[in-house]
């Protein structure tokens, strides 16, 4: 699929939810305050396109990160894709933690013990790259080598961009903020106003 395939398929299962009233935008854990919402949870609950998204993420794996030797999810959002990805490209399967266990062995990585294979770590989706990072910065301190981020929706915030750039971390996704917007049926006024907050 490309992006603007894989914009039309979440909006269609619902994923994606607009609010032009800024009394009623959604406020992200970070604090943030947005318009739109793209919500990849709810990916897993239709079996047709979940189907289609990981064969999506597999491909865009083989052809962007052929060298993969891990698929790595994020708690809790990537985990689910990263286990059929990881089926399909018959790879093994790790998942990282936000922060370490507070209790048992106090790990930041479930799965098998790595040994500097290479992994791509898996997201849903990526706002400002943050959690991303961190995740990234928890395969490697528990011994993996990571070879960069795989997700299904970028926002594609200035910061964000920085931020992995700065870090020399690869990011890929399937599709991006432009190309949603663009896949909604929005007043041109409305998609202004959800290009501009993106940009500020």
């Amino acid at each position: 699929m490309n992006a603007t395939e894989v914009a039309k398929l979440l909006v269609a299962i619902g994923a994606v939810e607009v609010r032009t009233d800024p009394a009623t935008w959604f406020t992200w854990a970070s604090g943030e305050r947005a318009p739109i919402y793209c919500d990849n949870r709810v990916v897993i609950s239709f079996p047709d396109a979940r189907k289609r998204i990981a064969a999506a993420l597999a491909e865009s794996i083989r052809r962007s990160f052929p060298d993969a030797e891990v698929i790595a999810g994020t708690a809790t959002a990537g985990i689910p894709h990263a286990a059929w990805v990881a089926d399909l490209l018959a790879l093994p399967m790790v998942y990282v933690r936000g922060s370490a266990k507070e209790h048992g062995k106090g790990k930041r990585v479930e799965g098998r013990a790595l040994r500097g294979e290479r992994v791509v770590v898996l997201e849903d989706a990526v706002s400002f790259g943050g959690s991303s990072l961190t995740a990234v910065e928890g395969v490697q301190a528990e011994g993996g080598k990571v070879i960069g981020v795989q997700a299904i929706f970028e926002y594609g915030f200035p910061k964000a961009r920085e931020r992995f750039t700065a870090a020399g971390v690869t990011l890929r996704a399937l599709t991006n903020y432009e190309t949603l917007v663009e896949s909604l049926d929005l007043a041109p006024a409305t998609r202004e106003v959800l290009l501009a907050w993106r940009e500020r």
